[in-house]
């Protein structure tokens, strides 16, 4: 079968999504497939032809950004060229410039959009888009959220549930195994973030600083938790403003900017914490790869209750706890839950645990495979009112 993944980014660009579309492309190129990515490349470099871990990735040359969506000359023509005589266009949403180009120009027998999150905060944007990108919808052979409460909830998706099926984002879980090697470079990190004072909660957070993660709320929260020690791992457009205010109450001290942990690293990142924090703000942040991750870890996990998949894939009370968005306080107050080991070990074991079960790379493939098989009812789908545990399964 030959795939095309169409997306803005691909990896080593740090981000849920960009490391979602290397995962799927590359296991769909173990599997036999023939598999492509396009994507836009990073700022002053060349446009790119190469294959990378068995999957082709063309990356355009970048010309500029708008509202963060890069944009590249030759997409169309890329999109074009590379769809041509392809089984399946795999659409990563949201990224108006692909879905439109393939709409417009794109010739795959079939159309797959993985939905990962609505348009939020580009409200100019989306208005003048809104038209194309009820077309795209409605041309799409069929579309795959990664959780059945934000599909339900999504007022673009929402009118296509006969078409939806839920694929929830996966992860290896053995990337994220104790092994021995990962453990002592995890005893490295601890002791850098911690400066030798190992008497304060780690909690971590990993991603892209971007206005939902919500993290504001964390520093904010460390006010009244002087017994917490916060490690931001990442880069991204709100690193300065949240540096500037953790300065500004007074508990930069206890908050680490620590930059974006290399592929390596990021194992060691999670067994070096005690827990892990993504307070969310709005349904923008609708999954949430790293909270798998961390689960897979072994760490309990703070989320918050946006309408989104991250109070789902978390579980309050079971895997961790999940408290209101914007609520410094009430996110106070579940750090000092975590306080006690005893809860972190129930919770962390939990939460590993379910990861095993329903969130592995393995099973997504899977699932994505079915998806691509079938457009007719063989596959079960969002409204035909048999679905357990949330999610889509093949019959």
């Amino acid at each position: 079968m030959r795939i095309v993944h169409i997306y803005k980014d691909y990896a080593p660009v740090l981000g849920g999504i960009e490391n979602h579309v290397r995962d799927l492309a590359e296991a769909q190129a173990i599997a036999g497939h023939e598999v492509a990515v396009l994507v836009v490349q990073r700022r002053g470099l060349p446009a790119s032809d190469e294959i990378l871990a068995g999957v082709r990735v063309v990356k355009a040359k970048r010309l500029l950004d708008v509202q963060s969506a890069p944009i590249a000359l030759s997409f169309p023509h890329d999109v074009a060229r590379l769809t041509r005589g392809a089984d399946i266009a795999h659409l990563h949403a949201p990224y108006p410039i692909g879905e439109a180009c393939n709409l417009l120009f794109g010739h795959a027998r079939r159309t797959v959009i993985t939905w990962h999150s609505d348009i939020v905060r580009q409200k100019t944007l989306l208005r003048f888009y809104a038209p194309l990108l009820r077309r795209v919808l409605a041309r799409a052979d069929r579309i795959l959220p990664t959780s059945e409460i934000y599909a339900r909830s999504s007022p673009w998706i929402s009118p296509h549930l006969a078409k939806c099926t839920v694929v929830p984002l996966g992860i290896d879980p053995q990337r994220f195994a104790p092994r021995e090697s990962t453990l002592a470079r995890a005893a490295e990190l601890r002791a850098q973030w911690t400066a030798g004072d190992d008497s304060r909660l780690v909690v971590l957070s990993v991603g892209r600083l971007r206005y939902y993660k919500g993290l504001d709320d964390l520093i904010r929260a460390l006010v009244e938790r002087s017994d917490v020690l916060a490690v931001i791992a990442g880069d991204g457009p709100m690193r300065a403003e949240w540096q500037a205010l953790a300065d500004s109450l007074g508990v930069a001290e206890r908050v680490r900017f620590v930059g974006s942990p290399s592929d390596d690293d990021l194992p060691a990142c999670f067994r070096a914490a005690d827990a892990y924090a993504l307070p969310a703000n709005v349904r923008a942040e609708a999954f949430g790869i790293a909270v798998l991750e961390a689960m897979a870890s072994g760490l309990p996990v703070l989320t918050t209750e946006v309408g989104s998949a991250t109070s789902w894939i978390n579980q309050d009370g079971v895997t961790g706890y999940v408290v209101p968005p914007q609520d410094p306080p009430a996110l106070a107050a579940a750090l000092g839950q975590l306080q006690n080991a005893a809860t972190r070990w129930r919770l962390g074991n939990a939460a590993a645990a379910r990861v095993q079960t329903e969130f592995t790379r393995k099973l997504m493939v899977q699932r994505v495979e079915a998806a691509y098989q079938t457009t007719d009812d063989r596959l079960q789908t969002i409204d035909d009112g048999r679905m357990t545990d949330g999610l889509a399964r093949v019959q």
